[in-house]
């Protein structure tokens, strides 16, 4: 069997959209079946949420069910994959206080993703130390559970890169019992970031531009109906751009080629409809009926499975308890490893 190990997660703080689908629920449910894999472990992440929802905890509790059913919904399964609540795994705690020695303020500082982070969440000089040291707490994470791949967006290379710089230093000062990482980035390259409904750079909830794996099928079709194009676009007879241009970034990250024949024949496939866009005589109205097709047909099954799911929301509770019993098991072994490398398990000699 393979010793191979996947750790990977959402931080709760709402509902998940098809951005996270496409860039990674979707993998994680076809990697759960490859037989690749000796251990799946999916972490909702909410003592990292709470790193910038302090005052807000109610927000990150009530997310939690909406984040485990969307994972249900969109196929994840507990008998393959192994879903924890972050803050339940006190070991992940104490790891990051022993990680917390091997980096310095400055390295934190100049970690392109936190950077942008604090610029974006307007920190500035206020940064809370929770949220400069996540990148640590990441670290405690992955290593927590000797994970040797990391499935994340393009994003996140400088996270696992610290992460790597800590293995690396904790492995030479002590002994070498934690694993390096490897990422895993999505071949679909569209799905490395979708962008808003309005054609921001990112999806978010505060703008809301989301679309979300639990909306209803009228939801889906309105948000599409109401999505950015190309301002140029005016007439059907005007040209149009394929660049910047969401419905087509959509379709390129969801459609398959048997779809047009069910609901646009007269082209065989993307290339083709792109090319009749750019040359001028398609409107945007059909290219939007099109995307509606074809996104109803992937969020239907989505839907309906969630809906099932939360009729026993006590039974999916209990599917995280299980899921953070078996984790803490995994956590307390390299605990226990850590603690002997750095000679500070005392009453065990």
């Amino acid at each position: 069997m393979s010793d191979k190990i996947i750790l990977t997660g959402d931080r709760p703080t709402g509902k998940l959209h098809i951005g996270h689908y496409v860039g990674s629920l979707k993998q994680r449910v076809a990697l759960q079946s490859t037989g690749e894999y000796k251990e799946i472990f999916i972490m909702i992440a909410d003592a990292q949420a709470l790193t910038d929802n302090f005052e807000n905890p109610d927000k990150i509790r009530e997310s939690i069910t909406e984040v485990a059913l969307d994972y249900l919904g969109v196929g994840l399964d507990p008998s393959k994959a192994t879903i924890f609540i972050q803050s339940q795994i006190p070991e992940l705690t104490e790891l990051t206080m022993y990680y917390m020695n091997l980096v310095t303020v400055a390295r934190l500082q100049r970690n392109p993703t936190v950077k942008a982070e604090i610029q974006m969440r307007n920190f500035e000089a206020n940064i809370p130390t929770g949220f400069l040291c996540y990148p640590i707490s990441q670290a405690s994470d992955i290593t927590a559970f000797k994970a040797t791949t990391v499935p994340v967006g393009e994003d996140q290379k400088p996270m696992l890169e610290q992460t790597r710089e800590i293995v690396r230093k904790f492995n030479e000062i002590y002994a070498p019992v934690l694993v390096e990482p490897d990422i895993l980035l999505s071949s679909n390259k569209s799905c490395l970031r979708l962008p808003g409904t309005d054609g921001k750079a990112k999806m978010s909830k505060s703008l809301g531009n989301c679309i979300y794996l639990s909306d209803s099928a009228d939801d889906v079709a309105k948000k599409v109906q109401s999505m950015y194009t190309d301002p140029t676009h005016i007439k059907v007879s005007d040209p149009g751009h394929i660049e910047g241009n969401t419905v087509f970034t959509y379709l390129d990250a969801f459609c398959r080629p048997e779809q047009f024949g069910r609901y646009l024949p007269e082209y065989k496939d993307l290339d083709e409809l792109k090319e009749h866009y750019q040359r001028g005589g398609l409107g945007d109205v059909k290219i939007k009926k099109f995307l509606n097709a074809v996104l109803q047909e992937e969020l239907e099954p989505i839907r309906k499975r969630r809906q099932e799911y939360a009729k026993d929301i006590p039974a999916v509770y209990d599917m995280l308890k299980k899921g953070c019993e078996k984790a803490e098991a995994a956590a307390a072994r390299t605990l226990a490893d850590v603690k002997r490398a750095m000679h500070i398990d005392y009453f065990n000699n």
